[in-house]
This record gives structure tokens, sequence and C-alpha cells, in this order.
């Protein structure tokens, strides 16, 4: 019986590890600029359901007033904090969830719904934000078009 060694294994191995461990960073990246990016947004979305929920004596009425009339004063935070950034959190973190779900998921887990695969808490954050980002790209297109 002749055995077969095979010298590239633990080369295999670490590459494998060094992939993992570059993979799990990225995606902690990814969850802290998402973020960032969608703060401005989910603030300003905040702040208007504050501010038409709240009676107009209160302080917290008064700062929601503030920020909103602060947005609506200038043209560029519409296009920029809320319809640029919450698009490129969705874009990311689309590209983000399909990239982890082909390489994490095996193919006939994929298939069934009923399987639940814990996932890690960058993950997670990755999609919350872009399933928020969504959330406030449609209320706002949808306000645009009423208009």
């Amino acid at each position: 019986m002749s055995r077969v060694v095979h010298y590239d294994q633990p080369l295999a191995d670490a590459l494998t590890l060094c992939y993992k461990a570059l993979m799990r960073t990225l995606t902690r990246f990814v969850a802290a600029m998402q973020l960032a990016l969608i703060f401005p947004a989910a603030l300003f979305m905040t702040v208007v359901l504050v501010g038409a929920g709240a009676a107009p004596q209160y302080d917290l009425a008064h700062i929601a007033q503030r920020i909103v009339m602060w947005y609506s004063a200038r043209m560029w935070t519409l296009w920029l904090l809320l319809l640029a950034l919450p698009f490129a959190v969705l874009a990311s973190g689309a590209v983000m969830l399909l990239r982890s779900w082909n390489r994490d998921v095996p193919h006939e887990a994929r298939q069934s719904l009923a399987t639940m695969i814990p996932a890690p808490l960058a993950t997670l954050l990755v999609a919350g934000t872009t399933l928020t980002s969504a959330g406030i790209l449609a209320i706002v297109v949808l306000h645009m078009l009423a208009n």
C-alpha cells in the first residue's frame, strides 16, 4: 500500500483561515460604515415621527422641528442624506449579504426556508441596516412622487 502525503494541506488550511479572518474584518467594516451612512436619514425619519406626534410646547418637539427645518433649508440634504447614502447602504448591504449567503450557506440549506443558521453580529447589523435603508428609500421616493 502506498500512502500519499499531501504537503500542501497545511498551506491550504492557513490560506482558508486567513480568508475567513479577512472576510470577518470586511463584514465588520461594512457594518460600521453602513451604520455611519444610514444615521442622517434615520435621524431625519425619527425626528419627523417625533415632531408629528409630540405637542409643540415640548422641548423635544422644538428640537425635532429645528432638525427638520435644517434639512429642508438645504436642497443637497434631500439628494445626499436621504437618497444617495441610503442607496449606498442598500447596494453595499445587498452585495455583502449575497456574498455571505453564497459562501456560508450550503446549497441544500438555501433551498429550505425552514433552516435557521445563526449569523454573526456583524452580518445581522448589515442585514438590519440594509432593510432600514430600503424602508427609508421607499418612504422618501413615495413622498417625492406624491409631491
